[in-house]
């Protein structure tokens, strides 16, 4: 929105070399700045009105198949969900005034946020107007591969069209051929999407978890476009840069819905905003080049989402637990550990797979 008027002001403005306040504001660091802050202000200010709305029609249903882990969420039942709707409704809103909406990498990054944020809110509609526990899982898998897929050929063909493109590709190891490069990112953006949601069981956890990650990929992209202004208009790294914007309105969201979603939370994200921005995160690291390096950054993500695996693998082949519950949050739970302690050991966990990540991506 803004963009254009920023871009005319800084073309009217220019006088030869000279930085002008115009050409500064059109800087996408300075813009993910002002988006952090657009997204903040805007998330605590739809909070207590959509927490007192969807406290009226959407409470937190404890269908976990564990007695235990039911009886220690009791409290938990009189909780509203699906928070997510107002946090994705200040993201928007942040990037449709301060972002690029020339740019395709901004308007697939809207348009996956959105997709994943519809089948969230499906999954969350079902469970909570149902007795079913959501929708199933083969439909929920298939739908977010339906879409994490149509988002990866995207971006490949973005890729595809740009200089640098094979370059880029070789970075993971794969030739530039849609067979290959397809699946490999649409496998990132489903286990990422669905890492977040495993991961989004206690007050904080995930949000607070995926602040730590945000706040990686944000640097990671940072680096890329400090030097924007020197970019040649459209190549690939002048584009990606412009999804440190993005980031920037992440960050200011995620950090805005925790202020209503810390122990005792008075809202829950639910898979509307768990699904949603786990996928958003994914793309973020396709477009910093640095999608490996989301193992390392999301550490917990992929813990978290381990422990189910290894949990179903060792009790189909050995009959039994590894652990006492899965995801791994709730293993500590009934181990003995408070709520609050277990959130911020894995905060502590996930900041320094954050900056171990950093550190690695800048070798």
């Amino acid at each position: 929105m803004l963009v254009w008027l920023i871009n005319w002001l800084a073309d009217a403005t220019a006088e030869g070399g000279a930085m002008t306040v115009a050409s500064a504001v059109r800087s996408p660091v300075l813009r993910a700045a002002i988006a952090a802050a657009v997204c903040l202000l805007l998330t605590l200010a739809l909070g207590p009105r959509s927490i007192a709305w969807l406290r009226a029609r959407f409470l937190e249903p404890d269908k976990c198949p564990s007695p235990a882990i039911r009886a220690l969420h009791q409290s938990k039942r009189r909780t509203p969900t699906m928070g997510g709707i107002f946090l994705i409704a200040g993201l928007a809103a942040a990037v449709l005034l301060l972002a690029d909406l020339r740019n395709p990498l901004v308007l697939l990054a809207l348009a996956l946020t959105a997709a994943l944020a519809a089948l969230g809110a499906i999954d969350d509609l079902v469970k909570l107007r149902t007795s079913a526990a959501g929708i199933s899982p083969r439909a929920k898998l298939l739908a977010q591969t339906a879409i994490a897929a149509l988002a990866a050929l995207a971006l490949y063909r973005w890729r595809g069209d740009s200089s640098d493109g094979a370059e880029w590709l070789s970075v993971v190891g794969l030739a530039p051929a849609t067979w290959r490069y397809v699946p490999f990112a649409a496998l990132v953006i489903v286990s990422s999407s669905n890492a977040v949601n495993l991961t989004d069981g206690l007050d904080g956890l995930a949000g607070g978890t995926l602040l730590f990650s945000v706040a990686a990929l944000a640097v990671l992209l940072f680096i890329g476009a400090a030097d924007t202004t020197a970019m040649p208009v459209g190549t690939q790294q002048h584009l990606s840069s412009e999804l440190l914007v993005i980031a920037g309105a992440m960050a200011g969201g995620i950090l805005g819905f925790l202020r209503f979603n810390l122990h005792p939370a008075q809202v829950f994200m639910g898979n509307t905003g768990s699904l949603a921005l786990g996928g958003l995160l994914a793309l973020l690291a396709l477009a910093a080049h640095c999608e490996l390096l989301l193992v390392v950054i999301g550490g917990v993500f992929v813990v978290e989402a381990a422990s189910v695996l290894v949990q179903v693998g060792v009790y189909k082949l050995r009959g039994r637990r590894l652990l006492r519950c899965a995801p791994l949050h709730h293993h500590f739970e009934l181990v003995g550990w408070p709520e609050t302690t277990i959130v911020v050991r894995f905060w502590i966990a996930s900041g320094v797979c954050a900056v171990v990540g950093v550190l690695v991506g800048l070798l």
